[in-house]
């Protein structure tokens, strides 16, 4: 068995993982609040819980979200900032007494989409996370990019508009800003204020008190204000894409993340409005957009993989 580890700003996963077939033997979740102690201390906890019920664990894998490095030191993370410079990878592996393989969130998700999901077959893709931010893994010739130090794909961070507004990590104009799940929102709540999307108002009691929720919802309804809404993000989106694309000629992108469950009108947007931002669209083959496979799994199983590629 080997074991797969997702740590967001607010919780932590654990998949009990098959080495042979990938089936996901078992799952545990919990609060990834408090310091890099505790936070080792609450992965012993899911690790000990999996391994009593499927036996022991060949390999343990742990994706973070933020920079971390390959041995396992978080150097950033805006949403885990009690783990800042803490050396959780060797903390853990001592805990446990299995080596733990370390990486980003999203690479983690991208290498599972990869083996497992939206990815098969191609050798040249990124994988999107569209969240509270942006997270992303890039497959290049058929492996995962992980760069010098780790830290690659932080694709969210990338600036499209260098006099834009200053996002919270003090950087001007970053993809982040425009096309994440709090960008959803903020357009969410430009529209209501101008009294374009007045369902939102309704639902939510308050201008203020509108988020990114209320457009999936009245998506669901055909809203014609949340359907203009949608189309601006997904132009968003695809300013970033084509970034990627341009750099690394890529023939599939893959939107995962929490937003991916928006589904099929988020995938056609960003689709149509690629073909209009990529330069010379009309002379390239085709970049194929698809929507992940594997859902909130894709980071746990990721870091099972990785593991299982890279024992400690």
């Amino acid at each position: 068995m080997n074991i797969g580890l997702d740590v967001g700003g607010t919780y932590a996963r654990a998949l009990a993982v098959d080495p042979v077939d990938h089936r996901v033997l078992g799952r545990a979740d919990a609060s990834s609040a408090g310091d890099g102690p505790t936070l080792v201390a609450t992965l012993s906890g899911l690790i000990g819980d999996l391994r009593a019920t499927h036996g022991e664990a060949d390999a343990v894998g742990l994706g973070i979200a933020g920079l971390i490095t390959d041995d396992g030191t978080v150097r950033h993370s805006p949403n885990l900032p009690g783990l800042v410079e803490f050396a959780v990878g060797p903390a853990l592996a001592a805990a446990v007494g299995v080596p733990v393989a370390c990486g980003n969130d999203a690479t983690t998700g991208a290498w599972a989409e990869a083996r497992l999901g939206a990815g098969r077959g191609h050798d040249h893709f990124a994988f999107v996370a569209l969240g509270t931010g942006i997270g992303a893994g890039l497959v290049v010739d058929g492996r995962l990019i992980t760069g010098a130090h780790g830290f690659a794909g932080e694709a969210g961070h990338m600036v499209v508009d260098a006099h834009g507004p200053t996002h919270l990590t003090g950087q001007p104009g970053p993809w982040e800003y425009f096309a994440s799940g709090n960008a959803l929102g903020r357009m969410a709540r430009q529209a209501a204020a101008d009294g374009r999307f007045a369902a939102s108002v309704a639902a939510a009691g308050s201008v203020e008190a509108v988020t990114g929720h209320h457009v999936t919802e009245a998506l669901h309804d055909g809203d014609p204000d949340a359907l203009a809404i949608l189309d601006d993000f997904c132009r968003e989106v695809a300013r970033g894409v084509a970034n990627l694309v341009e750099l690394l000629d890529l023939s599939l992108v893959v939107l995962g993340g929490g937003l991916a469950d928006i589904g099929e009108p988020l995938r056609a947007g960003t689709d149509r409005w690629l073909g209009r931002l990529l330069r010379a669209a009309d002379h390239r083959p085709a970049v194929e957009i698809r929507l992940a496979e594997l859902g909130p799994d894709a980071g746990a199983l990721g870091a099972a993989l990785l593991a299982a590629d890279r024992p400690g």
